[in-house]
């Protein structure tokens, strides 16, 4: 096992981990000894207090929001005065939990405030006009994270710049300087490239924005951005270097040379719209976006060197900090990065000191202050996933993998699994409200890939290093890191072939709301002998109940096929074979990678007819 730690965004429970805190005594402690005390819940409770408040507050608008928080602090400062004995004594129970809910309230009046500050900025009469008239106008912005491509089948080439609005000019001529959130919709190849904190003058109509966040309006253009001087010295070394490692990961094959720089960078670009979906399906979409576990295998690996060389504590948290800094700007320091980093840093710090009763605190205190920083971050998918993932590692992993090793699992093994179950379990709801679906390959696939992970990330980012000074070498690193790549491609193109590798389930909040509440269920009932030994029996009968089923199935596609629709989003694709491994098609839909994924499970290599039935965008 590896010496770095997990903090994940989407969900990340195959990387390696550090070895786990212990957990805490199962036995009954005898008379000489001290009972552990309770983890402290009232950081905990102030986080959670603080996360849901703003996340409520960006839906119900500032007047609300500032409303509730007033309310709020009068009745926990009532509480307070209360529990200090102002007010009469409190009793016996008020006294242990009294301060659980003091620290509940004040974190819905500390985020109900920074919340409603914000959304007050957002909602600013002057800009709010001009959203509703959506008029014309001159914006002066600067850019927040790199230009994203959207999948639009009317509007092919759309990016989408996340960007901060500094001022605008109306149609009217008259300036609006603001401080707002704004994201731009462009479609000329200008706007390819830009890196953030690059500052830019564009004309373009303004929209209504979908809500729920911060962003102030969007902004539709057509034209190319004007650029007011260069990026950063950091942001234009963190190119180089990205740039770098795409040409050295450009004479490896398409599969393991497009998932590395997704691996180590974030960067997609390259990734096969079939193995995407292979990832999605097997639940390891969290290797193709940075995470907090990127930050934990370097750091991890840079920990590991310092103590090797026997590097004083100092020297080595210097080191680590100089890498934890230095990739962050590999990887572009945007907002979802730097939230990567936190909890990344948390989490290794936390189990590298092997002191979990100061984690919870300290992951407590982190959600706290990213919220109040910048409360959009409480609807974002990533930091519910970062955040859930590190709280799985850090309260369930220890106990099951304790409970592993009292049954006479080897201890290496038992916290192999006990790992990406606690992370899979933890962020299951999310993940079950986003996709629809709930993968049941997810841990096995997740586990088969720890050991390729860390050797490609440390291997990516080398290549990376030194591209800039060394082409060739680089090349040579990037084919060492394709190794292992290539083995997260075979699991995750053999996991997604599984068949009922993954059940529907009801998406959005009801979905992620139902799961949560049945893992609760499972979790408090599992505490029981019976019921763990019910679980057991049901879950042995499922599996033998349905392998005389999946063995006696001729599976799919079945044996001498004629034709198959394959669906691509709208519509059909029509595929019908003329030859093995070869067939003609009819219609594709709007994007490649569900008619490819459907001709990839048919065995299909070669098309040598398409047939569109019309042009419209649905069909091509």
């Amino acid at each position: 096992m590896s010496d770095s730690a997990v903090a994940a965004d989407p969900p990340p429970v195959g990387r390696p981990q550090p070895r786990l805190p212990a957990g805490p005594a199962q036995p009954a402690p005898s008379a000489g000894q001290v009972r552990p005390e309770p983890p402290d819940l009232r950081l905990a409770g102030l986080a959670v207090a603080a996360w849901l408040t703003a996340l409520a507050g960006l839906h119900l608008g500032s007047r609300t929001t500032l409303l509730v928080a007033g309310t709020v602090a009068g009745l926990t400062a009532i509480g307070a005065a209360h529990l200090l004995g102002r007010l009469g004594r409190p009793r016996a129970v008020v006294r242990r939990y009294g301060w659980v809910a003091v620290a509940v309230g004040l974190g819905v009046v500390c985020a109900g405030a920074a919340t409603a500050a914000r959304l007050a900025v957002r909602d600013a009469p002057a800009i709010r006009a001009l959203v509703e008239q959506r008029a014309p106008i001159t914006a002066d912005l600067v850019v927040r994270d790199d230009p994203r491509p959207i999948r639009s089948a009317g509007r092919p080439g759309m990016l989408l710049v996340s960007s901060e609005l500094v001022r605008l000019t109306g149609p009217d001529g008259r300036r609006i300087h603001a401080s707002v959130r704004l994201l731009v919709l462009a479609t000329d190849p200008a706007w390819r490239g830009l890196l953030p904190g690059q500052r830019l003058t564009v004309d373009g109509r303004l929209g209504v924005p979908r809500g729920g966040d911060l962003t102030a309006a969007v902004l539709s253009t057509t034209g190319p951005p004007e650029r007011h001087g260069a990026p950063s010295w950091a942001q234009r070394a963190a190119g180089t270097l990205r740039t770098g490692l795409q040409r050295a990961c450009a004479p490896l094959p398409d599969d393991p040379g497009g998932l590395l720089p997704g691996l180590v960078v974030g960067d997609t670009s390259r990734l096969p719209p079939a193995v995407e979906a292979d990832f999605q399906a097997t639940g390891m979409t969290h290797l193709n976006a940075v995470s907090g576990s990127n930050v934990a295998i370097v750091v991890g690996a840079v920990l590991l060197l310092a103590r090797w060389s026997r590097a004083g504590p100092w020297l080595a948290a210097a080191l680590c900090g100089v890498a934890l800094v230095g990739f962050v700007i590999l990887v572009r320091p945007s907002p979802s990065v730097v939230r990567a980093a936190t909890m990344g840093a948390i989490g290794l710090a936390a189990l590298a000191a092997g002191r979990p009763r100061a984690a919870l605190p300290a992951l407590a205190a982190a959600v706290t202050v990213l919220v109040l920083v910048d409360p959009e971050l409480a609807g974002d998918p990533g930091f519910a996933l970062s955040v859930l993932a590190t709280g799985g590692l850090l309260l369930l992993a220890p106990q099951w993998r304790d409970g592993l090793r009292r049954r006479g699992v080897p201890p290496g093994l038992a916290e192999a699994l006990a790992v990406p179950a606690a992370a899979q379990l933890a962020c299951g709801p999310v993940v079950a409200g986003i996709s629809g679906t709930v993968s049941l390959v997810a841990v096995p696939a997740n586990l088969l890939a720890v050991p390729a992970i860390a050797p490609a990330t440390v291997l990516g980012v080398l290549a990376a290093m030194v591209s800039p000074i060394w082409p060739a070498g680089a090349e040579f690193v990037a084919w060492l890191a394709s190794w292992p790549a290539w083995w997260l491609v075979v699991i995750a193109r053999q996991g997604a072939r599984l068949p009922g590798g993954t059940l529907p389930w009801p998406g959005g909040v009801p979905g992620a709301l139902l799961l949560t509440g049945l893992t609760v269920a499972l979790l408090i009932a599992a505490r029981r002998p019976l019921v763990r030994r019910l679980v057991a029996v049901v879950g042995v009968a499922a599996v033998l109940g349905a392998l005389p089923v999946r063995l006696l199935a001729a599976g799919w596609p079945p044996a001498r096929w004629v034709v198959v629709a394959c669906a691509v989003g709208q519509g059909d694709a029509l595929v019908l074979p003329v030859d093995p491994g070869r067939a003609v098609v009819v219609d594709a839909g709007p994007e490649p990678g569900a008619v490819d994924g459907c001709l990839r499970r048919l065995g299909v290599r070669e098309v040598p007819l398409l047939v569109i039935s019309h042009f419209h965008a649905d069909h091509v």
